[in-house]
């Protein structure tokens, strides 16, 4: 047989405890081939069974009793695969009593004699006391009242000085949550237990075989003898199996004599753990730890219907805010409002705290500040592809960290992307007192380095946990995402609404609203020819003037509309001296607004493939917005120049920088900066963000720079190829 490897700090956690190649000495051990042919047997087996076997053996030539021989038949005759369910029965050899346990795995028959001090009618009294056991927890209504229900009958029917229940945490820490002990030991409730201390294969082990004793925890192993370099026996679900010696060491540091764990797995994961100790060794018959690994067997079933209930009563409440958010936002204009307004049932239904809700760069806050709610949107992701959920600060944005104080928890519904809405639910910080079980560190230096050293100390080492908050829990995460879906319909409902709303309004715009303004401006110019000197004539250039601007806004809105629905704005291309067209609106512009000083700078014709008219419209947007936004009294500067194949243009007006997030959204529509200037009060933010798209389609580029020279200048530039064969 293959020897066991050496176990220190670098290769605890690949500790192959499966396979240990020995047992506990209370009992001897022989495995079978498929074919019932003795492959390997513990150093012990004569003193049970009366001589040693040989390799190769068939079974039945052993000269065992009876019923073993049958458990063996069994096993064999119903061997499926790999493996076979364990058998047992009570035997007698030698004047002992023992439990001999038969089953298979890997395809082999593995023969368990466990010694047993306890008579037949003394077991029969525990069976009698867990069967009434099973029957108390069954009644149980809550998990905590089932755990602590739970250990105190496992210890009235199996005697142990102290039982344990564990429930496990996502992270594979554990907290001891119930507690049965003798009077004068020292009580472990309420203590946290590492991940640590449960390597990830014994974890799977726990999985595997939901029960594990060891009788005296300071036994000296058996070893298991067989063929020279045959495969090792994996003893996954032996009952004798060997344990680990950092284990080993673990529980003799707590002064534990000897122990038996019992598994409770829910949903193939380990969700909790019942953990005896006795100060003294102790053996407990195998057909009361099977009680224990039944009652086990009903707590995981109990557990699991009281949390279907709970999780059943969370989903028809969920469901219930879902069904009234989706009608209140149907109705509702503002879909803000509409989720402020059932907030409660919001928080309820997900367990938080705080609600932000922010849609089209709106921030709306309930439960947590303005502006600490204007920072978490402005954290959030630009490109959301599902819900965002944090549970500690360490998991948001360096940026925002210092911000957050108490509001630690986030769970982001992005409903509506392309307009920024979220809806998002805040949990605050659960500051915790920790008693770890000991201080929770394995390691120390010894003679020979640094190896693995379970704690020497159990006595509660205490620690204060921050910056965590309670995690979002399954059945919340899918509450998020239902109601995600319902949102993002709604929104979309509503958007094809906006949609068809809008072509109306902008078929109206383009038509029914053009020619009256016409008209209105027409009578204007007469009214201005009729008698230039009078107040008609003031009275009339007032009205061509406001119709202008209204046909302007018009233009703007329907060259947005046709932007946005990924229409080209038909731009017809035709050769263009470029100076020519710039001298002239800034000719038109000297005109119109004589106070000011237009310094024109060009260097002879520049001909480039454009559409005259949407150029125009690019120069004259530039030149408003050097007159608006320019240092009064200081003369704009116009710069046309050829270079490389490319005709640059540069208009210029004195002024400072601007400011950083404003000019990240320059060329956005409807940017803040731009609605309710002082200087510019009838403009929409659309200018730019229409240049920039006429440009574009010319192939060109329109940028913004500020340079410092001449006391400050604000330069947007407009670069667009020149034409084949252009001078």
């Amino acid at each position: 047989m293959a020897a066991p490897l050496r176990v220190d700090l670098h290769n605890c956690a690949d500790e192959p405890i499966h396979i240990p190649g020995s047992i506990q000495p209370h009992g001897a051990l022989f495995f079978l081939s498929d074919a019932g042919l003795v492959e390997g047997w513990s150093a012990n087996l004569a003193t049970v069974t009366g001589n040693e076997p040989a390799l190769g053996q068939p079974f039945g030539t052993l000269g065992l009793p009876e019923a073993a021989t049958e458990l063996i038949e069994e096993c064999l005759a119903t061997l499926e695969g790999d493996d076979a369910p364990a058998t047992v029965a009570a035997l007698s050899i030698g004047g002992r009593e023992y439990d001999c346990v038969v089953h298979a795995h890997m395809r082999r028959v593995l023969v368990e004699f466990e010694v047993r001090e306890a008579s037949i009618a003394e077991v029969a009294q525990f069976a009698i006391k867990a069967h009434s056991s099973i029957d108390r927890l069954r009644r149980q209504r809550s998990t905590d009242g089932l755990l602590e229900s739970a250990v105190r009958q496992i210890r009235d029917f199996t005697g142990f000085d102290r039982v344990m229940a564990y429930r496990f945490r996502s992270d594979d820490s554990g907290d001891v949550v119930a507690e049965a002990r003798r009077d004068d030991l020292v009580p472990y409730l309420g203590q946290r237990y590492p991940a640590g201390d449960i390597p990830p294969q014994a974890r799977r082990l726990y999985v595997l075989n939901t029960l594990r004793t060891i009788a005296d925890v300071g036994y000296h192993a058996v070893p298991l003898l067989g063929a020279q370099g045959a495969a090792p026996l994996d003893m996954s679900f032996a009952v004798l199996r060997s344990v680990s010696p950092i284990h080993v060491e673990y529980l003799q540091n707590m002064g534990v004599g000897a122990s038996m764990s019992v598994s409770i797995v829910i949903h193939g994961r380990l969700w909790g753990l019942i953990a005896c100790h006795h100060m003294e060794p102790r053996r407990v018959p195998y057909s009361v730890r099977m009680a224990a690994d039944v009652l086990a067997q009903v707590i995981a079933s109990t557990v699991q219907g009281i949390e279907a209930r709970e999780d059943a009563e969370l989903v028809e409440h969920a469901a219930q805010v879902r069904t009234s958010l989706v009608e209140s936002l149907l109705l509702e204009e503002d879909p803000l409002e509409a989720l402020v307004e059932h907030g409660d049932g919001l928080l309820d239904s997900t367990h938080a705290q705080a609600l932000v809700v922010s849609q089209y760069g709106r921030v709306v806050c309930r439960g947590v500040d303005q502006a600490l709610g204007e920072a978490i949107v402005a954290s959030l992701p630009a490109d959301p592809h599902d819900i965002v959920a944090l549970t500690s600060v360490k998991e948001w944005p360096d940026a925002i960290q210092p911000l957050l104080g108490k509001w630690v928890g986030m769970l982001g519904l992005p409903f509506d992307p392309p307009t920024g809405a979220w809806c998002v639910l805040l949990r605050t910080e659960q500051i915790e007192e920790v008693a770890w079980g000991g201080k929770p560190d394995k390691t120390q230096a010894g003679p020979l380095g640094e190896r693995l050293t379970p704690r020497g100390s159990f006595e509660a080492w205490h620690e204060t946990v921050r910056g965590l908050a309670h995690p979002w829990e399954d059945g919340i995460l899918t509450h998020a995402r239902m109601m995600l879906g319902e949102l993002a319909r709604v929104s979309n409902a509503r958007r094809a609404q906006t949609e068809s709303t809008r072509a109306q309004l902008l078929a109206m715009l383009g038509h029914d609203l053009r020619d009256p303004l016409n008209s209105i401006n027409m009578a204007g110019m007469v009214l201005e020819r009729t008698d230039g000197g009078s107040n008609k004539g003031t009275l009339g250039r007032r009205i061509q003037s406001s119709s202008n601007r209204m046909q302007r806004m018009i233009g703007q809105v329907l060259d947005m509309s046709r932007i946005d629905r990924g229409l080209s704005l038909g731009i017809d291309l035709q050769p263009v001296d470029l100076a020519a067209l710039v001298e002239d609106m800034v000719e038109e512009a000297r005109l119109a607004y004589p106070t000011i000083v237009y310094d024109l700078h060009t260097a002879g014709p520049a001909f480039v493939l454009a559409d005259g008219g949407r150029l125009g419209q690019v120069i004259s947007n530039l030149l408003s917005n050097a007159r608006h936004h320019g240092e009064p009294n200081q003369p704009i500067t116009i710069r046309l120049a050829a270079q490389d194949g490319v005709a640059v243009l540069e208009i210029a007006n004195a002024g400072a920088p601007i400011p950083e997030e404003t000019a990240s959204s320059l060329f956005n529509p409807f940017k803040r900066s731009s609605l309710n200037n002082p200087r510019n009060r009838t403009g929409m933010g659309l200018g730019l963000y229409i240049a920039q798209q006429i440009v574009r389609e010319h192939e060109g580029e329109l940028d913004y720079r500020h340079e410092d020279d001449e006391g400050g200048r604000v330069i947007f530039a407009v670069r667009l190829p020149l034409a084949p064969n252009a001078g």
